[in-house]
């Protein structure tokens, strides 16, 4: 298990890269707030296509890895043409390749983990999926001061951190499609689990302002007065703040039911998204990520592993990527796409304040959800 730690260490590098970067490369060629946000949605928009056909694929598949090591070789190769031109129409065409390609990477590696894992009772996911945790950190803060100097060596640092990447994949031990042999499942299956779509839908819509977060705060934190170096260290805070969850995943999702993880989860990023709103010193702001690690990890850990228990086997990998469909993909172009207006019609600002809301009335939601299932157990029980 040793390699899929040092995958997942080696893996999120490259997603610290692009992830917090690829804004500031927009920014930094000219491009206005309603255009980096059409750019970074329609990028999702083709990942609400690709997710259920690599989905599909991995179950089908005479191994996962194969059609993983597809999708890294294609964006690593992809990433490497965004510097040859600025316009605008051709960097559309280049997100949209791009996340052809990267979307489906990580939820193909959970469920290529998450199934070997199985065979290893010793080892839990949250400890393997720190090393992504530990890697974001470190290549936050250590791109940070490459930045500040050259935007543009983000394209070829995350070429080559695929390439790392893969050499540890070629490690990994091969994880069958179940499908593979004969016996076919769809993925409709999957909607017939309510508490799953239940679950789901409440993550999916925390994710649409976390969508807008991933997408605008590099560019709000810039206009704040922080620095590439600043928003590295920004970065380095969210991405530590995980580890507590990660270390005790498991032992926390035997004890505390899923509605209260997710109703912490939507709590946690109300407070975030206040803090952004009320403050306007880029210092102040880095104390706020510290709530990092309530929201996102919490919620893809979790519908991971729920997901990884609940679904068939023969459509592990299709669940994995449906999940991956919603947070992102379609919360991404909300995110994404609608926040680039919103930010032009009203501000970055208000916009997190709306957020903080909107995370507000989820964490109700999911206070009446809670109410229900317990009024039907009862029922049951009597």
């Amino acid at each position: 298990m040793t390699y899929f730690l040092l995958f997942y260490i080696v893996f999120y590098m490259g997603n610290a890269v692009y992830g917090t970067y690829l804004p500031v490369y927009f920014q930094s060629i000219g491009a206005t707030p309603t255009q980096i946000g059409t750019l970074l949605s329609l990028g999702p928009l083709v990942a609400v296509l690709a997710q259920p056909l690599w989905g599909s694929i991995g179950d089908r598949a005479k191994t996962k890895n194969s059609v993983l090591a597809f999708l890294m070789i294609g964006s690593s190769i992809v990433i490497l043409f965004f510097p040859l031109s600025t316009l605008f129409a051709y960097l559309l065409v280049m997100v949209c390749l791009f996340t052809f390609f990267q979307t489906s990477i990580s939820a193909l590696s959970d469920a290529i983990t998450l199934e070997e894992l199985e065979k290893h009772k010793k080892w839990s996911f949250g400890p393997i999926r720190l090393g992504g945790t530990v890697g974001f950190a470190i290549m936050s803060l250590t791109f940070g001061f490459i930045a500040k100097y050259n935007i543009n060596y983000l394209f070829p640092v995350y070429a080559a951190i695929m390439v790392a990447a893969l050499l540890l994949l070629t490690r990994f031990p091969r994880i069958s499609g179940y499908q593979s042999a004969g016996s076919k499942m769809q993925v409709w299956v999957l909607f017939k689990n309510r508490k799953l779509m239940t679950y789901m839908g409440i993550s999916l819509v925390l994710q649409i302002t976390l969508g807008y977060y991933y997408t605008f705060f590099p560019v709000y934190y810039r206009e704040l007065g922080g620095d590439s170096v600043l928003l590295g260290w920004s970065m380095v805070i969210s991405s530590l703040s995980e580890i507590p969850f990660l270390l005790f995943a498991q032992r926390i999702l035997r004890r505390i039911r899923i509605p209260h993880i997710l109703l912490i989860s939507s709590i946690a990023a109300a407070l975030r998204w206040f803090c952004f709103y009320f403050t306007d010193q880029p210092l102040w702001v880095l104390p706020a990520q510290i709530l990092h690690g309530l929201i996102f990890i919490v919620l893809s850990v979790t519908l991971a592993m729920y997901i990884n228990q609940e679904v068939p086997k023969e459509l592990k990998a299709s669940g994995q990527t449906f999940h991956g469909l919603l947070s992102l993909g379609l919360a991404r172009i909300i995110g994404s796409f609608v926040g680039g207006f919103a930010s032009e019609a009203f501000g970055m600002r208000n916009v997190f304040l709306y957020n903080a809301w909107i995370a507000l009335a989820c964490g109700l939601v999911i206070v009446m959800v809670a109410v229900r299932e317990k009024r039907s157990a009862v029922s049951v029980n009597a």
